[in-house]
């Protein structure tokens, strides 16, 4: 069954190109990918992420519970802080890559990605049996809106009760309302810009909607789709699951040592990834520039002097620098900003140079 998220019908009326995706009917795009890239890289831009999961830990051993399962530390968080992280195997492979907000003392929530709920629902309950702590899902219940873009806070600051500028990045507010409905509000995003999560209730999510449409006429507001979320995502080279991280790409791999703590205390991955860290890789990922005029996709094969070193993990044309752009995961002599690599794109070899990542940021 494909679930219809509460903005559904706003969508439609919105003249959304709707697709299934991880489940739910979305929108892949509205005006344009590049339009709406472009907007949120300029102005502002809203998105609907509702597909994403909400796991809610609450309890007196929360906090060892998420200790165990994530590779950051959740224990440097204060309340209202967020906190990006792997969660791994105990190979050192990732489960999944997700956002924890310290909501209280002993309240934690996760919010992971929409294609691997029942994964990780299931590797979270799986794993925190010995702990006093109660988990519950509320990813169907639960709506959520991102608004991003340089404009974003001039534009929420109009219909949100709160103080937006108190809010720093990686932080949340949970007692603020928008449109007299509840809900919370982070400084986070998934484009590369400055901008904000809203979290509601189901019922309330058409009614926040609304209440930002409206108050984006002056701010010239696009609603934007997945491509454009992808597209943004890339330029600023975050992750996504299934191209940068997977079972078998662990977090040093990735380049996401930051988020690992090594320090904190046992957790899932622990001992696998400490062996990695003393060893260092064989592979890892890189950001590409193509000389040759080709767009890199992913699973491309990455050649030098005709031996296959890699592949493509994601590719697309960069709508902000105008350029043929690519992340590739490669043999790790071969990462290097500078040096050249090969593309294999069909029956043709494309050069490519390495560049450092990420390709964009903001101003």
């Amino acid at each position: 069954m494909t679930r219809k998220t509460p903005l559904y019908e706003r969508h439609v009326e919105l003249g959304g190109k709707v697709v299934d995706f991880a489940g739910y009917k979305l929108p892949v795009q509205f005006a344009g990918i590049i339009e709406e890239h472009k907007a949120v890289r300029n102005d502002v831009g809203i998105f609907d992420v509702s597909h994403m999961g909400e796991f809610e830990f609450r309890g007196p051993q929360a906090l060892e519970a998420v200790q165990k399962l994530i590779a950051n530390n959740a224990a440097k968080l204060e309340i209202n802080q967020v906190l990006y992280t792997p969660m791994c195997y105990p190979d050192g492979g990732v489960v999944d890559d997700l956002l924890v907000y310290r909501l209280d003392k002993d309240r934690f929530l996760f919010v992971v990605n929409a294609a691997n709920l029942e994964k990780d629902w299931d590797w979270v309950q799986e794993n925190t049996k010995e702990f006093d702590v109660e988990i519950e899902n509320q990813s169907f219940e639960t709506g959520q809106v991102a608004l991003q873009g340089p404009k974003a806070q001039e534009l929420l600051q109009k219909i949100y009760d709160r103080d937006l500028g108190q809010i720093k990045f990686f932080w949340l507010e949970k007692e603020g309302k928008i449109s007299g409905k509840d809900c919370i509000v982070s400084r986070t995003g998934y484009t590369g810009e400055d901008g904000f999560e809203i979290y509601a209730r189901n019922e309330d999510l058409v009614d926040i909607f609304d209440a930002i449409w409206d108050a984006g006429k002056e701010f010239n507001l696009q609603p934007c789709g997945l491509g454009a979320r992808d597209t943004l995502r890339f330029e600023a080279a975050l992750p996504l699951y299934g191209h940068e991280l997977s079972q078998d790409i662990n977090p040093f791999e990735a380049r996401l040592k930051i988020f690992v703590d090594l320090e904190k205390g046992d957790f899932i991955g622990r001992d696998a990834l400490v062996e990695v860290s003393e060893k260092g890789v064989e592979k890892r990922i890189a950001g590409i520039e193509m000389k040759d005029k080709g767009i890199p996709r992913q699973g491309y094969p990455v050649e030098v002097d005709g031996e296959e070193v890699g592949f493509v993990t994601s590719g697309t044309f960069s709508p902000t620098l105008g350029k043929n752009l690519g992340i590739v995961m490669v043999k790790k002599e071969f990462a290097k900003a500078g040096s050249n690599l090969d593309i294999r794109i069909r029956k043709r070899l494309l050069g490519a140079e390495v560049v450092k990542l990420p390709f964009y940021k903001r101003r």
